[in-house]
C-alpha cells in the first residue's frame, strides 16, 4: 500500500523506516511535513526503499528495528546518504530515567520523542495498540520514567486458542457484544472489552494524579479503539513516524 501526498518543492529529505514485528512503514519528510508514507511486508523491504528513492531526494535517513532482520541494511541504501540507526545510545529530546536502558524498545523510544517534541510542558501518556499495547509516560518537565506492556488485541485472541484444547482463534468485529450469548461472542466481549476498559482504567489512574494531562493513541488497532474509548484522545496513526523523525532532526541539529 502506498500514500502519495502533495509536493510542493523538491528538496533533500528524510526517510524514515521502522522496521515492526509484521509490517515495514517508511516515510519521506521534508523537515516536518510528511510526504509519503507506505507500508508493506519486510520481505519487500528492498523494493520499497527503491520506491522511495525514485520519488524523492533522499539526504538522511533514521532506522528504528524492533524484529529480527538479518539482512545488511546498509547494502540497501546508497552510499552518499547518511544513515542513523536508532538504539539506546541515540540522542533523544526528552531525559530518560528507565532503570535498565538498553532494554527499552527503540519503538518506545520514538514515541517519547513524540510526545517531546509535540507536547511540551504537559503530561502526555502515549499508548501504542500494536501486537503489544504499550503505555509509556512523558511528565510536564520531560522526564521519562516508564511504563507498562500488555498483550495487544491479537495477541489475546491467539492465546485463547492455542491454550485451549477447543475456543477457536477469532480476529476482532466491529461491533463488541453486550452480552456473550455465545462462545464467540464471550471471547470477542472478553478480549475487546478487556482491552478497552484496561486502556480506560491506566487513563483514570494518571488523571487521578496528574493535571495539564493528555493522551496519544497509536499502532495498527488505534482506529479501532478510539470509536469505543470514552476517554478524551488524540487519535494519531503516524505517531512513531513522526517521532523518529524528530529523532534524525534533532542529532542533525546538534
Amino acid at each position: 500500500m502506498y500514500v502519495f501526498l502533495p509536493l510542493t518543492f523538491f528538496y533533500p529529505m528524510n526517510l524514515i523506516i521502522d522496521i515492526g514485528n509484521t509490517l515495514v512503514k517508511t516515510a519521506v519528510f521534508e523537515r516536518d511535513s510528511l510526504k509519503y508514507k507506505s507500508v508493506f511486508n519486510k520481505d519487500n523491504l528492498a523494493d520499497g526503499l527503491i520506491q522511495a528513492y525514485n520519488e524523492f531526494d533522499i539526504s538522511h535517513v533514521i532506522m528504528s528495528n524492533v524484529s529480527h532482520f538479518p539482512k545488511d541494511f546498509s547494502t540497501l541504501l546508497p552510499k552518499n546518504v547518511n544513515i542513523l540507526i536508532l538504539d539506546q545510545n541515540t540522542k533523544v529530546p526528552f531525559n530518560n530515567f528507565y532503570k535498565t536502558p538498553q532494554t527499552l524498545g527503540v519503538d518506545r523510544i520514538a514515541l517519547m520523542a513524540g510526545a517531546a517534541l509535540q507536547y511540551s510542558a504537559k503530561n502526555c501518556l502515549v499508548i501504542d495498540a500494536g501486537s503489544c499495547i504499550t503505555y509509556d509516560f512523558l511528565d510536564q518537565n520531560n522526564n521519562y520514567y516508564g511504563g507498562a506492556i500488555s498483550p495487544g488485541i491479537e495477541m489475546r485472541y491467539k492465546a485463547l486458542h492455542q491454550q485451549t484444547a477447543k475456543l477457536p482463534h477469532l480476529k476482532p468485529i466491529n461491533e463488541i457484544p453486550v452480552t456473550g450469548n455465545s462462545t464467540e461472542n464471550a471471547i470477542h466481549l472478553g478480549v475487546l472489552n478487556g482491552v478497552i476498559q484496561e486502556i480506560e482504567g491506566i487513563i483514570a489512574q494518571y488523571l487521578e494524579i496528574y493535571e495539564n494531562f493528555t493522551t496519544i493513541l497509536t499502532g495498527g488497532d488505534a482506529n479501532f479503539l478510539s470509536k469505543n474509548l470514552k476517554s478524551t484522545i488524540f487519535a494519531k496513526p503516524n505517531f512513531l513516524l513522526e517521532g523518529l523523525n524528530g529523532i534524525l532532526i534533532h542529532n542533525l541539529d546538534e
